[in-house]
């Protein structure tokens, strides 16, 4: 927990006198490049189960995982009034697994049981304010030790007339390669080209996103999201272990092609001052069998103008992929074959509590640290994975 907290404070001198440098323009589209707000949210998640994939569906799930995330966003208006806003982020993730160390049985500790992502991005879009429409690019890249994403989106979104309403279109593509590190007892001459490198595979994922946003009146606004996803090649996790009836062990196998649909609503109802209702539910079916339903809700509560406590719950249930099958249940009739306990029939829980201050004068008094927010939840699985995740988010203006 200490790392969070150091992290945050060693990142709070640097982004306070950073933020002092944006002048105060407020009524005025200045046309030089100005930072408008920059976040900083860091979180630690810690979680423990007996169903780990790399050990065939048993086996501890321990896994503790560090993350911050530090993001800038700059505005400015061009000669004709658009406005331009580059959102600069990065993100560095650490974290220790215990289910990752037993790629190799035999090693009482291995570079397996701990690993770094690393993961920038930079989104521009530009926005016609006369003519409602917002027209944005964007590039990511994600990078740890057996993994190498590159992503690129586009998107727009234009407003209706009154500017009640709102539809975006979002596409995604992300191209992946993925090292192909086996359980130490399938390799063969340890599985490498040459003396670092493992062979790699690539993996394709291809987005399309719809959504469309109303108010509805002063008290209720609503979004319909719909999303297809189309993801090819290398699916499978290459060190996840597969048991047969026999006692034979395998290496994971799932198709080469999967695809998603996932249908969304949500309703935002605001209570009178005080009180406002967070409601949402997404339905998600894909081509390997699975079927899911999600329903969340968040209570907003405002103890003063400033301060705000929100408990929030959620619901996930899902059915099993048509290829999981626990450990020792799989059979050489099986072509694909899975013990990974994320594609099995399982309900969840997620219950927690936010608490956000947002004084017109500063957190603390100071004026630049315009919100803070700390949120902590608890997760359970009916396998009997349970985790719990604490997050710190700093925003400054």
């Amino acid at each position: 927990m200490k790392k969070i907290f150091l992290t945050a404070a060693t990142m709070f001198a640097l982004l306070h006198s950073f933020a002092q440098t944006a002048a105060d323009t407020a009524g005025f589209k200045s046309r030089k490049l100005k930072v408008e707000e920059i976040n900083l949210v860091s979180s630690y998640y810690t979680q423990n189960g007996n169903n780990a994939a790399v050990t065939g569906g048993i086996g501890s799930e321990k896994l503790t995982d560090i993350a911050n995330v530090f993001d800038v966003k700059l505005i400015k208006y061009d000669n004709k009034y658009r406005k331009h806003s580059f959102d600069l982020e990065l993100g560095i993730d650490h974290y220790t697994s215990a289910s990752s160390d037993k790629i190799d049985l035999k090693a009482n500790s291995s570079a397996s049981s701990a690993d770094t992502r690393i993961y920038p991005s930079i989104n521009w879009s530009i926005e016609n304010e006369k003519k409602r429409k917002t027209f944005g690019l964007g590039v990511s890249s994600s990078t740890e030790f057996d993994y190498q994403s590159f992503g690129a989106n586009i998107n727009f979104t234009k407003k209706t007339n009154n500017k009640n309403g709102e539809f975006t279109a979002k596409f995604q593509t992300y191209l992946d390669q993925v090292s192909l590190i086996l359980p130490i007892e399938l390799r063969v001459n340890n599985g490498r080209n040459g003396k670092n490198n493992y062979p790699k595979v690539a993996r394709n994922t291809f987005a399309a996103s719809f959504s469309y946003s109303q108010i509805i009146n002063e008290k209720l606004n609503i979004i319909f999201i719909a999303d297809a996803v189309q993801q090819n090649g290398y699916l499978s996790l290459p060190f996840h272990r597969v048991y047969f009836y026999d006692s034979t062990v395998h290496q994971e196998k799932l198709p080469t092609s999967r695809f998603k649909i996932p249908l969304g609503f949500r309703a935002n109802y605001f209570l009178g001052d005080k009180f406002i209702i967070k409601t949402y539910y997404r339905f998600y079916k894909d081509d390997w069998g699975i079927t899911a339903h999600t329903a969340n809700i968040e209570l907003p509560i405002k103890i003063t103008p400033f301060i705000s406590v929100s408990p929030f719950y959620r619901l996930y249930t899902q059915t099993a992929a048509k290829y999981f099958s626990a450990y020792k249940t799989h059979t050489i009739q099986n072509q694909y074959y899975t013990s990974n306990y994320d594609l099995s029939n399982f309900n969840t829980n997620f219950v927690g509590v936010g608490i956000r201050l947002a004084p017109p004068k500063g957190v603390f008094g100071l004026n630049h640290l315009s919100m803070l927010e700390l949120r902590y939840g608890h997760y359970s699985r009916t396998t009997g994975l349970n985790a719990n995740i604490i997050s710190l988010n700093l925003k400054f203006k």
